[in-house]
């Protein structure tokens, strides 16, 4: 296939960024270079099966072959032991031409104790390779000995050999018992900056620092640095990094430092150990020149690569972005330049995170729990990194498109063309008899000649509520028809289907609008013109509010309801996909009795016909123009009940329709309906994903406070995709929002505090909808009373209660590790960002009590009547200008 000019230029600038950036963020270390010998390492020669704690010792041959692997390197090796085929090591490092300074291990087992000393001298007098004797290997900072008993060690060894004795204990150690020093000939000092948090690039210079200050305490003693080094892999503790360009950096400054200084030492160590890491946590297996296989790890002249294998995965990311890229652009050449090129970029992104994701396993040391974690990451990935593909479309879509291929406007008949007879159908439960008269009143006044209205009561408990409706139908006249059922099944779609049955015969168009809309006369007569494309069976407008601007909980809410209904359902329009809502709808008769009504086994009965609809093969039209405006919920218990009534039945239309939305299902439905219905709903499940983390993270993080032995942070590898993904769902929703949507800065962070609020409850919806298949109708109150302070943080008492947790136990890791370690404040944040939805629903339910205007000071409310005005004004010319953007094209 021959591309334009246009695809390839932004198909080769995407791929020339991505793989600048995978070569500005590998770009090898130089760390200056070491060609001399070593002078010694701490040595054991045990490999990957091998546990001296459950008795699993390397045979002579594994002993030998190790001793001959580091003979051309170094001069001298360090044992700690001289018990379970560690004390054959003098005489194999002979065979090899290495010097030994040989140890005995000293704990609370005194036979144990007496059997190391007793082969330690005997060693000691039989091999004249070894020039030294360590007794002890940290016993004091163990706490296994104290002064006095080690001491006593030390005398009987040095009693027996005429060769120089010592213990080997950190530098502090030393420091704080000076009296250690009159028993033996040398400082035996570990000096292991990783384990104070040094970072790597101050670490030597921390290494020389101890070193000096043992011998100024010591003047008449050799001071042996007994174990330097740093880890090549685990977890970060304060500002040191572990890495193998960090291990390569400090050992090659450190190697040259001590050459110019003078210094004896040991590195630590010889080989990768597996075994420590159940003593030493993540970084414990990996401080060895050379890994468990017995590779070295990191060369001492020459660059040093974090990552070797980069330019593969780069390769990969950009064949797996390729094909999806050139056909994205090749397709969507309507879009604006700027827009295909933002998306290309996105994808490029989405195909590098998981490149990368994917290659972490070798690219890092993972131990099992970081393994499980990574094997969890992934299918969760996928799925964010979907959400993200949705997004963007629907970001560039809305910005970049030059104009809406569907753009519907009000409309009026063509002259001389009759209007269809339309059929209102109003359902009411428990429904104040003001609040529905007020809707009945608004129909009255609709400029359409040929309509009835059917008001269908089910299920309300006190009589006094239906009868003045009723009473009040009787005075509209014979178009207004009410029905009371008592107890009746189905809901609100039970209700809405006696309705269909009474409906006049006569009657070609269905309409469903809520009990608290007050119409535009003019709703009808513009909409129901659509119906002269047979192919049409659903004409719907957007939901919108009233008597919200004084009232701050009803004002951000109204905003985020508008989001949806000014971008998402702008976007689904676009491919005939939209998601039919149960009020300021119209349907056309036939289509809906061919469907049989509406489905009384689904608590979103309004979405559900939709879709079948859809899959009948008929069309729909969404014309974005306020036609009427209900109430929104006044508590936040009703707002959250509302969406999760929403959310929960989104789960039980795609268990009941998703193999219709595959691929290869023969049904009327296009691509892009399949696409937006099985897509559509992803972002809810993502919000099912965050409370699962959110769990997990809580769980994590007790484990990180009372048993650290057993957990550590995750690595930054994994919690930085996070942050990236929620800073883009951020940029997102402000960026649509500023475009699309006629309201103000503040109205704007409203309504995404607001949206976010209800994360917790959608996401128990989704949980609750995929384990149960059926739940009660939850009624949205639009008339309660305000709410009180305890009150209303009562109705967030589930996210307050996920909220305390986390902020108490993100106090306890921030007190148990500080903030000098990167990785603590990195998963604070995580912490922070996962709290910020239970937050944000404490403190929109608490704006539910905040004061009305009548119970504010007179200055304060002329102030906001003036901000009110200005606001409106404002959002007109916003109303307007978007008005023109959607206008389709006279091509179109």
């Amino acid at each position: 296939m021959k591309f334009p000019h246009a695809v390839v230029a932004i198909a080769l600038t995407v791929i020339s960024v991505n793989l600048a950036l995978w070569a500005a963020l590998n770009q090898p270390d130089t760390p200056v270079a070491w060609s001399g010998s070593i002078n010694g390492v701490s040595f054991n020669p045990y490999r990957a099966d091998d546990d001296p704690r459950t008795g699993r010792h390397p045979d002579a041959y594994a002993i030998d072959a190790d001793l001959k692997q580091v003979a051309g390197h170094v001069k001298r090796v360090r044992t700690y032991s001289s018990l379970n085929g560690m004390e054959r090591i003098p005489a194999l490092a002979g065979k090899h031409g290495l010097t030994v300074t040989a140890g005995a291990w000293l704990d609370t087992r005194r036979a144990r104790n007496a059997e190391e000393l007793l082969n330690l001298i005997r060693n000691a007098r039989n091999h004249r390779n070894i020039d030294r004797l360590i007794v002890g290997n940290e016993s004091l900072l163990r706490g296994d000995l104290d002064v006095v008993e080690l001491a006593a060690y030390l005398r009987e060894v040095r009693q027996q050999v005429r060769l120089p004795v010592s213990t080997a204990e950190p530098w502090h150690i030393w420091l704080d018992h000076p009296e250690l020093a009159d028993e033996v000939d040398f400082i035996a000092a570990h000096i292991l900056p990783y384990w104070e948090g040094v970072p790597a690039d101050e670490a030597v210079g921390y290494v020389l620092h101890r070193y000096q200050q043992l011998t100024r305490a010591f003047p008449g003693k050799p001071v042996l640095i007994a174990e330097v080094g740093w880890p090549s892999a685990g977890h970060a503790l304060k500002a040191a990094q572990p890495s193998k360009a960090n291990e390569a950096q400090f050992l090659r400054r450190f190697f040259n430092a001590a050459h110019e200084h003078h210094i004896d030492y040991f590195v630590m160590e010889a080989f990768d150990q597996p075994w420590k890491r159940a003593e030493e946590g993540s970084v414990g297996p990996y401080w060895g020149l050379w890994d468990v296989e017995r590779a070295l790890k990191l060369p001492l002249t020459g660059a040093v690569w974090q990552n070797p294998g980069w330019p593969w995965q780069a390769a990969l990311s950009v064949l797996l972005a390729l094909a999806p890229m050139l056909w994205f652009l090749q397709r969507w050449q309507a879009l604006r330049r700027r827009g295909r090129l933002f998306f290309a970029f996105v994808l490029q992104f989405c195909a590098t995170l998981l490149v990368w994701t994917l290659a972490l396993p070798f690219t890092q040391r993972l131990d099992w729990n970081e393994t499980l974690l990574w094997a969890l990451l992934i299918p969760a990935q996928l799925a964010l990194l979907a959400v993200v593909l949705i997004n963007s479309l629907e970001l560039v879509e809305l910005l970049w498109q030059r104009a809406l291929r569907r753009g519907f406007r009000p409309q009026e008949a063509a002259a001389g063309l009759p209007l269809p007879m339309v059929s209102l159908h109003l359902a009411i439960c428990n429904e104040p008899p003001q609040l529905v008269i007020e809707t009945l009143d608004s129909l009255a006044q609709l400029d359409y000649p040929d309509f009835e209205v059917i008001v269908v009561d089910n299920n309300t408990s006190d009589p006094a509520l239906w009868q003045p409706v009723e009473e009040h139908c009787r005075k509209l006249g014979t178009r207004f028809r009410f029905y009371s059922l008592g107890k009746w099944q189905g809901f609100k779609a039970g209700a809405l289907n006696f309705a269909l049955r009474a409906t006049d015969p006569r009657a070609e168009v269905v309409g469903v609008i809520d009990a608290d809309y007050v119409v535009q006369p003019y709703w009808l007569k513009t909409m129901v013109p659509y119906f002269a494309d047979a192919k049409v069976a659903i004409v719907q407008a957007p939901q919108d509010h009233r008597n919200w601007d004084d009232k701050p909980f009803e004002e951000i809410i109204n905003w985020e309801y508008a989001g949806f209904f000014h971008i998402g359902m702008v976007h689904r329009n676009e491919r005939n996909a939209i998601i039919q809502h149960g009020t300021m709808t119209l349907v056309r008769r036939s289509a809906l009795v061919e469907q049989q009504g509406w489905p009384e086994w689904c608590i979103c009965e309004d979405a559900e016909l939709g879709l079948r609809l859809f899959k009948a093969g008929h069309e729909a039209v969404y014309v974005n123009h306020p036609f009427g405006r209900g109430l929104t919920p006044h508590t936040f218990a009703g707002y959250k009940g509302q969406r999760f009534r929403w959310a929960y039945g989104a789960v039980q239309i795609l268990k009941m329709h998703w193999r219709s939305l595959l691929p290869w299902d023969d049904n009327p439905l296009t691509t892009a309906q399949r696409y937006h219905f099985a897509m559509g709903w992803l972002p809810w499940f993502a919000d099912a994903l965050h409370l699962i983390f959110t769990g997990a993270a809580l769980l994590w993080s007790l484990g990180l406070i009372l048993l650290p032995q057993y957990f550590a942070f995750p690595l930054t590898e994994f919690l930085l995709p996070v942050l990236a993904l929620f800073g883009f769902k951020l940029l997102h929703s402000l960026t649509l929002y500023r475009a699309r949507v006629p309201c103000t800065w503040r109205q704007t962070l409203g309504a995404a505090l607001a949206g976010m609020s209800l994360t917790h409850t959608v996401a128990r919806a989704i949980i609750q909808g995929v384990f149960t298949s059926s739940q009660p109708f939850l009624r949205t109150p639009k008339a309660a009373e305000k709410t009180a302070w305890v009150r209303a943080l009562l109705q967030a008492r589930e996210e307050m209660i996920v909220f305390g947790a986390l902020l108490l136990l993100g106090g306890g890791v921030m007190a148990r590790y500080g903030l000098e370690s990167s990785e603590a404040v990195l998963w604070l944040v995580i912490l922070a960002i996962q709290s910020l939805p239970y937050l944000a629903a404490g403190l929109v339910s608490l704006t539910t009590a905040l004061p009305l205007p009548a119970m504010q000071p007179a200055w304060l409310q002329r102030l906001r009547t003036r901000l009110l005005a200005h606001r409106a004004a404002l959002a007109v010319r916003l109303q307007h200008r978007l008005l023109r953007r959607s206008t389709p094209t006279a091509a179109q």
